[in-house]
């Protein structure tokens, strides 16, 4: 087991490494000019040149390359005045000449059009759209189930066929279509009688420029993140509840006179909801980057809104924090699951 575990700790580092490389690599060299941006179509020409060299931009791309992977890599070989150049915030390890092996907290540098400390930007945005990513999940995970359970135990009725096509018609919408016609539906022409707005962030200024948090704005966003999941969960609980309740031991607990409703949901569903599990991790880890557009229709301010307006300005550090984040998110979230699976069917690791 500890083999296994080292093993997909291994793999999942090489992939974040492989992603960090790739997408730094495709967005340096992107033909745009974050310094022109950062002043404008008119600015001399002095100054923009000026700017490029204060951000590193008038050095090779592979230097660029080289600098921004010193910067957000944890461990490092540099010298203290290096260190202190690059605002590294660091312990020593080991001193290796006039260079000491350093373990640091990865510097995301300052984003080029506000001047802010990259990491102080997303500290603010990660939050939220973590909180709608749980609300979102939670609703589908608990409306899914349930779902797929009824499905599964009225297999072929009119409720099982409901189920279904409810299911593959929410999974071939797209999030930010279900966004904005839950805005449309419910925060325009409905507004009064929901009293929901069509757009707004969970933490908002009141009349007198205090930060109040307006819970009620999770709702339409977390529905219509949630809506695809609820479809995948709802499939998958209804195929492993058939599975389950063809077995001998639902069988035999039908036979013994147990009440319905604590075989199917205390014996039945306890035995169906592994691969439901599985799923239900993996879409967290997804609606954390499928919150992008949903959030930028209802405003909600979260990542997906601070890396879409990065994204316009050409913003490169916001963008490449944002995008490390995700993918730094995704891997360790499926190591986890790896890992989790493995203790749950230890025959997974045979394979």
């Amino acid at each position: 087991m500890l083999r296994y575990i080292f093993k997909r700790l291994l793999t999942g580092i090489a992939v974040i490494i492989t992603i960090v490389m790739l997408i730094t690599t495709i967005i340096f060299l992107a033909p745009v000019d974050p310094a022109q941006l950062t002043f404008g179509q008119r600015a001399e020409t002095g100054a923009v040149a000026a700017k490029r060299t204060a951000l590193g931009l008038d050095k090779p791309l592979y230097i660029q390359l080289y600098y921004y992977l010193r910067d957000i890599s944890p461990i490092n070989i540099i010298s203290l005045a290096d260190a202190q150049k690059r605002r590294y915030a660091f312990t020593s390890i080991i001193p290796l000449g006039k260079k000491k092996l350093i373990l640091k907290k990865p510097y995301l540098r300052e984003s080029y059009q506000t001047g802010r400390s990259v990491s102080a930007i997303l500290s603010e945005a990660i939050p939220k759209t973590i909180l709608l990513a749980l609300f979102a999940i939670t609703l589908a995970s608990i409306l899914g189930i349930f779902l797929g359970v009824i499905a599964a135990v009225y297999k072929n009725s009119w409720t099982d066929n409901i189920a279904v096509v409810c299911s593959v018609i929410g999974y071939s919408l797209p999030s930010y279509v279900t966004a904005i016609i839950l805005a449309l539906i419910f925060g325009y022409y409905l507004g009064d009688l929901t009293g929901l707005n069509v757009q707004g962030s969970i933490l908002e200024l009141d009349d007198f420029g205090d930060p109040v948090y307006v819970f009620k704005n999770l709702l339409l966003p977390g529905i219509a993140l949630g809506i695809r999941p609820v479809a995948i969960i709802t499939l998958l609980t209804r195929s492993s509840m058939l599975d389950v309740l063809n077995m001998d031991f639902m069988r035999t607990g039908k036979a013994k006179g147990l009440q319905k409703t604590k075989l199917i949901f205390k014996h039945g569903l306890r035995n169906a909801l592994n691969p439901v599990a599985t799923a239900i991790t993996g879409w967290f880890a997804a609606l954390l980057a499928g919150a992008f557009f949903v959030e930028n229709v209802f405003n909600f301010k979260g990542l997906g809104e601070v890396t879409v307006t990065a994204l316009i300005n050409f913003d490169i550090p916001v963008v490449m924090g944002a995008v490390i984040f995700t993918a730094i998110t995704f891997v360790i979230i499926n190591v986890l699951v790896d890992i989790l699976y493995a203790y749950l069917d230890p025959r997974t690791v045979l394979y």
